[in-house]
C-alpha cells in the first residue's frame, strides 16, 4: 500500500465514523482518533461483507456498500464508547 492508499483509508475512515457518530443518539466519548480508526476498520470489513453479498461494485454509488459500513462504525463507536465507560 502506497501513502496515497494510506491517506485514502485515512479520509474514508473519517468519513465513515463521522458519519456513524452522526446516526447514533446522545453524547459519544470517543476521539476522533479512535473515531478514524473505527471508521477505517468498519470500511475494511464492510467492503469484505458487501463483496461477500455482490453488491460492491454496481453501476454508480455504492449505497449498499456504505450503509453496511456506516452500521459496521457505529456499532464499533458505541462498542468503544461503552468499553471506555467501564474503565
Amino acid at each position: 500500500m502506497d501513502i496515497s492508499g494510506i491517506i485514502s483509508a485515512i479520509i474514508i475512515g473519517l468519513v465513515i465514523g463521522a458519519l456513524a457518530r452522526l446516526v447514533l443518539p446522545g453524547r459519544q466519548r470517543v476521539g476522533i482518533l479512535w473515531t478514524i480508526v473505527v471508521g477505517i476498520v468498519a470500511a475494511l470489513i464492510g467492503t469484505a461483507i458487501a463483496e461477500g453479498l455482490d453488491v460492491a461494485d454496481t453501476n454508480g454509488v455504492d449505497w449498499i456498500e456504505w450503509l453496511i459500513q456506516i452500521a459496521l462504525a457505529a456499532i464499533g463507536v458505541t462498542a468503544v464508547d461503552r468499553a471506555r465507560v467501564h474503565r
